[in-house]
């Protein structure tokens, strides 16, 4: 299935995973960085789910968990950023997680508006 949300999913994860490359490298606490990784992955895993749902109600459901997931890992970029912890272009995956919540958000209301 060739679906723009779950591509762009994809890429943000393969980016949060090269990203934990790095930091784990670091030496540092990698607590937030696990989280981060965690939430990340989930994005996609859930859209996929949701293309493959039994039910409309399941794909809104799996929907609404992707945008959960989307904010979380929002939060964890920021926190990462303002902590300085590590010198990155946090903006390039902050922009690349805002355009996936859009994406979610509209996806959703398309999904609810056809119900």
């Amino acid at each position: 299935m060739n679906s723009p949300l779950l591509t762009k999913s994809l890429d943000f994860a393969t980016q949060i995973v090269l990203f934990y490359e790095v930091f784990s490298k670091t030496k540092k606490d990698t607590t937030i960085a696990k989280q981060l990784l965690r939430s990340a992955t989930s994005v996609g895993a859930n859209i996929n789910e949701a293309i493959y749902g039994n039910s409309k109600a399941d794909f809104i459901s799996k929907l609404h968990i992707s945008l959960k997931e989307t904010g979380e890992s929002i939060y964890w970029l920021m926190l990462l950023k303002n902590t300085k912890l590590i010198d990155y272009d946090f903006e390039s995956l902050l922009s690349l997680a805002e355009e996936i919540k859009r994406m979610l958000i509209a996806s959703l209301n398309t999904a609810k508006e056809n119900k």
